[in-house]
């Protein structure tokens, strides 16, 4: 089956106006909606099934790149960044993504689609059950004491194609952080996700036939052409939309949001 290119450019340029406004909003680099569109818009373009998932992926994050910088400029400027764990955490999510696109390109697509949904489905589930800070004394030596976590967040974002706020903002709300600083916090330690795993999944996807024209690996540029522009100018409004929700109606947002999208992929994985 496949569809007419304008139809396709209009599913993937309103795919990206919903991400860039959940990266504000939510702290996520918007992989959370892109994988799912793409996926099925690449399967409707005609990319044969082993390599959907893996270009989905691929394309997602590379589009993350310029949409978590323009979220996190947009969270610093509300002084919603808190700099001890941006510092701290930086580098140790770069290595778990760079370990993560490693993984990838070493499962199907049909892993990558069941550790989306399995994950997404159980942070959904944290979330709605409350964020459950703990407000230690010292957030920064919180975050440092938990070292570990930014190197499994930044592998299992890697492998979903997301920038990691999925993952991070219900970790940062437990050490501490409030919910509004855990976003901001979020969209920059996606920056550090999106950028080497991106280049990863261009390198580990070279040279495969099968992909689609313009594609760099299991980056489509094409697709990128499209996403970037409107993901980039929604992700402010999601910021100041963010700032307007309390903690306990931005958390429930998260979580239903995350709910819905995780059982979207564990059906990509496990169709009945």
């Amino acid at each position: 089956m496949s569809i007419e290119l304008l139809e396709l450019a209009t599913i993937l340029a309103g795919a990206g106006a919903v991400a860039g406004l959940l990266a504000g909003l939510l702290g996520v680099g918007g992989g959370i909606v892109l994988v799912p569109v793409l996926d099925l818009a690449f399967g409707a373009a005609g990319v044969p099934e082993p390599l959907r998932m893996h270009l989905a992926v691929g394309t997602s994050l590379a589009s993350i790149v310029p949409t978590a910088l323009s979220s996190a400029r947009a969270h610093r400027r509300r002084g919603a960044l808190d700099g001890g764990v941006a510092t701290s955490w930086s580098i140790a999510v770069a290595a778990g993504a760079v370990l993560g696109a490693w993984i990838a390109g070493s499962v199907r697509g049909v892993v990558l689609s069941a550790v989306f949904g399995f994950v997404a489905v159980g942070v959904g589930l944290r979330m709605l059950a409350g964020d459950g800070g703990v407000s230690p004394p010292d957030r920064q030596a919180a975050s440092r004491k938990w070292l570990p976590l930014p190197v499994g967040i930044g592998t299992v974002s890697a492998m979903m194609g997301i920038g990691g706020g999925t993952l991070s903002v219900p970790v940062l709300t437990a050490l501490g952080l409030p919910v509004h600083r855990a976003v901001g916090t979020s969209s920059w330690l996606g920056l550090w996700i999106a950028v080497p795993a991106a280049l990863g999944f261009a390198w580990l996807g070279r040279s495969l036939p099968g992909l689609p024209p313009f594609s760099i690996g299991y980056v489509n540029v094409v697709a990128l052409v499209v996403l970037l522009p409107v993901t980039v100018l929604a992700a402010p409004w999601g910021a100041r939309i963010a700032h307007g929700l309390s903690r306990r109606q931005l958390a429930v947002a998260f979580g239903i949001f995350l709910l819905v999208t995780g059982a979207r992929m564990l059906y990509r994985a496990f169709p009945l």
